[in-house]
């Protein structure tokens, strides 16, 4: 399903700063909301996805890029959980920097942030176990 930039980001429950170019939020349940784009993405070992990016590819002192910053400072300090939206680019032959179509979540992936040097960092996604729901203490 195609989203605009706040419905993904909504999906976490997380509202962004900037309904339009916003990079990550902090949602309601503490998790890092991060928008990642394809380039990004490697495979360092099975079952894992990494992203790996810099927030100096943007406009360092753009305010999302600041906002960013501060919000990969809290996932690093607090061991926070990090949340994958995907940005879907808009084809275009004539312009080499498309601007975003649309998004999507990732709901079945949760990350971790590995390093963060207060430019480079990295995430490491892996698939979200599922906790069965115990009996135990039912009456």
């Amino acid at each position: 399903m195609n989203l605009s930039l706040a419905q993904a980001f909504g999906q976490f429950g997380a509202l962004p700063s900037d309904r339009v170019r916003a990079q990550s939020a902090i949602a309601a349940d503490g998790a890092l909301v991060l928008a990642c784009h394809g380039p990004c993405f490697g495979h360092p070992g099975a079952g894992v996805l990494r992203y790996e990016d810099r927030l100096s590819r943007g406009a360092a002192s753009s305010k999302s890029s600041l906002l960013m910053s501060q919000h990969l400072g809290l996932a690093r300090d607090g061991a926070l959980p990090v949340r994958m939206i995907v940005t879907v680019p808009r084809e275009s032959k004539d312009k080499p920097n498309p601007k975003p179509r649309s998004f999507h979540v990732r709901p079945d992936l949760v990350g971790k942030l590995v390093s963060f040097d207060g430019d480079h960092f990295v995430v490491d996604f892996v698939r979200r176990e599922e906790v069965p729901i115990s009996r135990a203490g039912r009456k």
